[in-house]
């Protein structure tokens, strides 16, 4: 039963942000934000709440997910999960330019998926949530500007209106719900109704993703009268540790009650490194909660998230361990690699040559709005050791593949391979404000038909390594600066990843070039 340990928080550790949660029996499942990353929103399972297992993406069909010339922090934004009547639902929104979709939901009967397509609602706003009512009634809850008029950028209110299930559209009147817990907060935003001892409670985010980030709480008799907050409000925030303690911008809650009824809450969370430089993202953290007095308490005698956590009351569970190395040698990616955007399908292959992952060079860039050949997985960590084999015989000098860290199309690392008089060159380009620079090169002595590119990092420190043969290394460049990839220099939304790539940079090209394997540690 309970794990007497501290266990390891975050319990998803690298880009994770906006969870929600779900209990169905004594099975848990949970989904995170993924912007303009494809497929998109994650699914995992767990019976302990601190174990989680990948068990698929819900949005893996470009009709549920456009993304095309997406912005990185574009594409969608919070989802939620909820399971009613034998059906799961999952509502969110995907900001991309000419996307119809807006808020939509998808449903599913077994959570492994097949999802269906998207069920395009029309509403205002963004970061929509589902509440079931005892009597099935379902309700949207949203954010939106003031209807009103929103005073200033980010002056929101939070509304409810029904949702009509066999038709899936909004019906009746939409109420104004709360306007957030201060006179003159920004963003109140990622609602979640729950309902308790007959009382409606709505848990919000307010000020922002930064570091002034807050958890706040508000209850009505009624889904259709406004909402009172809390005095003891905010609930959960970080504002008040300061810029050095190394957990911060949290925010963006979803509760759960266990079948022994534990109430336990998820968030999201950011760790630091090196100064006040969040390459990691937003990551998903467990905190227990109780109630006092008709509210909720958040880790009481403490009233933080902290980087353990004491598992719940709950059978221990296990977790099936993502692979060092990833031999791709299945006809299948993993769960857990992505690319940015819509992929163009006939850019890669598994079966073409077996063993690798073979990229076809494609005029888009990494450093742009395009559909690159790019695959990737999330960083996890600050201190990583990153490695792949790369076959490939460029044709000429505007063909390059290699290893990227990327965060944005705007901040990006490529640690790049190519030709420069018929031997084989490396090449070390930053992208930074969106200007690509050539920061390091070199001309290897010889042509090599197959080289090893390894990328390491110690906290913000990167060094970028090549070998001909796997066995001796030599240092392309080393104490480059990571804090590029931060949150802080970048902006955004999103957290690092790291991944495999190939390009023609614009210019047309048959090429190709063909991954043995990728091992991150």
């Amino acid at each position: 039963m309970r794990n007497k340990t501290a266990n390891t928080n975050p319990i998803l550790p690298g880009f994770y942000p906006d969870p929600s949660i779900c209990r169905v029996g004594e099975d848990y499942y949970l989904v995170t934000s993924t912007f303009a990353y494809y497929p998109g929103v994650p699914i995992f399972h767990s019976k302990d709440l601190i174990h989680w297992n990948q068990i698929g993406n819900i949005l893996n069909r470009k009709s549920q997910l456009p993304l095309d010339g997406a912005e990185t922090s574009e594409g969608i934004f919070a989802p939620t999960l909820r399971y009613h009547d034998g059906t799961f639902y999952m509502i969110t929104t995907n900001v991309s330019p000419n996307n119809p979709l807006g808020n939509f939901i998808v449903t599913a009967t077994d959570p492994a998926g097949p999802w269906s397509d998207p069920y395009p609602l029309g509403s205002e706003g963004i970061d929509p949530s589902l509440f079931f009512d005892d009597d099935g009634r379902c309700y949207y809850c949203g954010t939106k500007d003031r209807r009103e008029g929103a005073r200033y950028y980010g002056d929101n209110e939070i509304y409810i209106q029904e949702l009509d299930l066999s038709s899936m559209k909004l019906v009746g009147k939409s109420y104004a719900a709360w306007h957030g817990a201060l006179r003159n907060v920004e963003w109140p935003e990622g609602p979640h109704i729950y309902k308790k001892d007959g009382w409606y409670y709505l848990m919000i985010s307010e000020a922002g993703t930064g570091h002034n980030h807050a958890v706040s709480v508000a209850r009505s008799k009624s889904l259709t009268e406004p909402f009172e907050g809390h005095r003891g409000n905010p609930i959960l925030t970080h504002r008040h540790l300061g810029q050095s303690y190394p957990i911060v911008n949290v925010g963006h809650p979803d509760i759960v009650e266990t079948q022994n009824g534990e109430w336990w809450m998820v968030c999201l969370a950011s760790r630091t490194a090196g100064g006040y430089y969040r390459n990691l993202g937003r990551e998903t953290y467990l905190v227990p909660m109780t109630w006092e007095n008709g509210w909720p308490v958040v880790n009481p005698g403490k009233g933080i998230v902290e980087d353990t956590v004491m598992a719940p009351g709950l059978p221990v569970g296990g977790v099936d361990n993502v692979p060092v190395k990833e031999d791709f040698d299945l006809p299948d990616l993993p769960m857990n690699f992505m690319h940015i955007r819509n992929p163009k399908e006939q850019n890669y292959s598994l079966t073409e040559r077996p063993g690798y992952l073979r990229l076809k060079l494609d005029r888009d860039k990494i450093s742009s709005r395009g559909n690159p050949s790019y695959v990737c997985r999330r960083q996890l960590a600050f201190d990583f050791t990153a490695k792949t084999a790369l076959s490939f015989e460029p044709q000429s000098e505007n063909e390059q593949a290699g290893l990227v860290i990327y965060q944005s199309q705007s901040y990006n690392y490529q640690f790049l391979v190519g030709k420069k008089r018929d031997k084989t060159a490396l090449f070390l380009i930053q992208t930074y404000k969106d200007e690509e620079e050539i920061i390091a090169q070199a001309l290897m002595d010889d042509f090599y038909a197959e080289v090893f590119l390894r990328v390491t990092q110690k906290e913000q420190d990167l060094v970028f390594s090549f070998s001909s043969d796997d066995k001796v290394f030599k240092t392309l460049a080393d104490h480059v600066d990571a804090r590029m990839l931060s949150t802080d220099v970048a902006g955004g939304f999103v957290g690092t990843t790291i991944g495999i790539y190939a390009t023609s940079n614009g210019v047309a090209s048959d090429t190709v070039a063909d991954f043995d394997y990728m091992t991150y540690k």
